[in-house]
């Protein structure tokens, strides 16, 4: 039973979608379930930590493409677009201040 729930926490998915106060509440819960001692469930701990970070990070970079791919085919400017277009705008008011000179 204690795999099955451990494999199933460490899906991407699954365990990036738990709050990080869930994860550790899961975490203690399995250990005194299990009877693991400081060492195993201090390892525990670590090691759901550690797959929530990285779940958690690869789901927000799948979000991100996934709105990217919307707004471009919305044709909606995204924040780099914004972005070049105010490193532009500065560059064309420094070059009327230099001509104003």
């Amino acid at each position: 039973m204690l795999n099955y729930i451990r494999k199933s926490l460490l899906s991407g998915v699954g365990l990036a979608l738990r709050s990080k106060s869930e994860i550790e509440s899961i975490a203690k819960e399995l250990a005194d379930q299990s009877k693991l001692n400081q060492e195993e469930a201090g390892k525990l701990f670590d090691e759901l930590n550690e797959k929530y970070d990285d779940a958690r990070n690869k789901l927000d970079e799948r979000i991100e493409k996934q709105v990217e791919k919307v707004f471009k085919k919305f044709d909606i400017a995204g924040r780099s677009d914004i972005d070049e277009l105010n490193k532009r705008i500065d560059r064309l008011v420094e070059l009327m201040d230099e001509k104003k000179e």
